[in-house]
């Protein structure tokens, strides 16, 4: 980034601070702060550039943006003025496409500034959510084994009346087997599907019989049983606000695109033409 640990010296700072002086009713956009060469930097350009700078450049005191972006401009003219004489074909067309896409995004920023009644948003909400079944979420705990008779044997001694974390700390091969076997909450999708399978039939406090998965012989209980909360319009305002406004911006550029008169060429261009640059020479 341009701006840099100092203030401007000589013309260019005395040329600030007279302008800071100046009476502000007399202040206009097209009000000229400096010219260079004979191109003129008027506040307009200030406040322009200002407002696409980064955040962490626009929180900086007014004092150090209005000196930077004078800089900064400065050098840009100067720059500017130096190249225009040697400007080439594949400079030029850089330059097309940086206007084009500076002014497709300014549109774009327009069309995203479009009010999002709360008509909408409740339509949005109830036609996300009115409908919907709760998911549900799962805590199981499981021991695994290698085989079938070790599942049998545990499933027996479970019926018998001991403790199902404590045979989990003892026998179980799996990762959570130090844990008493606990896996924690979890949805549909999260587990395989013959052992997701086994854990929807169970009721809570209930173990399975012996699960067979590629990873071996699972005994499964469920802890716990609960449904995924359905958050508030207020908890997902912001996102719909954004998901409406970009449905909206899709719609206005699909309509434009359309109404456009856009003629394609028959060419038959090989697409590696793109990485082609001696056709500039």
């Amino acid at each position: 980034m341009i701006f840099k640990a100092k203030y401007l010296a000589g013309a260019i700072l005395a040329t600030s601070v007279a302008f800071s002086a100046a009476a502000q009713d007399t202040i206009k956009a097209n009000s000229v702060i400096v010219s260079v060469d004979g191109v003129n930097i008027t506040v307009g350009h200030l406040i322009a550039l200002r407002g696409r700078l980064p955040q962490q450049y626009q929180d900086l005191p007014d004092d150090v943006l209005f000196n930077g972006i004078i800089e900064q401009l400065i050098q840009q003219t100067v720059l500017m003025n130096e190249i225009k004489s040697g400007l080439d074909e594949r400079t030029a067309l850089g330059l097309e496409n940086e206007k084009r896409a500076f002014l497709a995004g300014e549109m774009m920023a327009r069309l995203t500034e479009h009010e999002v009644t709360e008509d909408d948003l409740q339509t949005a909400y109830l036609e996300r959510y009115s409908a919907a079944i709760p998911d549900q979420e799962y805590d199981a705990s499981h021991i695994l084994v290698a085989t079938l008779e070790e599942a049998n044997a545990l499933v027996a001694q479970i019926e018998e009346g001991a403790d199902f974390a404590t045979l989990a700390k003892g026998h179980s091969t799996g990762p959570s087997g130090a844990n008493g076997g606990a896996l924690g909450w979890f949805g549909a999708g999260a587990m395989v599907p013959a052992f997701e399978a086994a854990v929807v039939k169970l009721a809570v406090g209930e173990t399975s019989p012996p699960v067979e998965t590629q990873f071996g012989w699972h005994v499964v209980r469920l802890n716990d049983l609960r449904n995924i909360k359905v958050p508030t319009l207020e908890e997902i305002r912001p996102e719909l606000v954004m998901e409406l406004q970009q449905n909206m911006v899709e719609k206005e550029v699909l309509r434009l695109t359309n109404s456009a008169q856009v003629v394609r060429t028959e060419l038959d261009i090989d697409p590696s033409v793109i990485r082609d640059v001696s056709l500039f020479e």
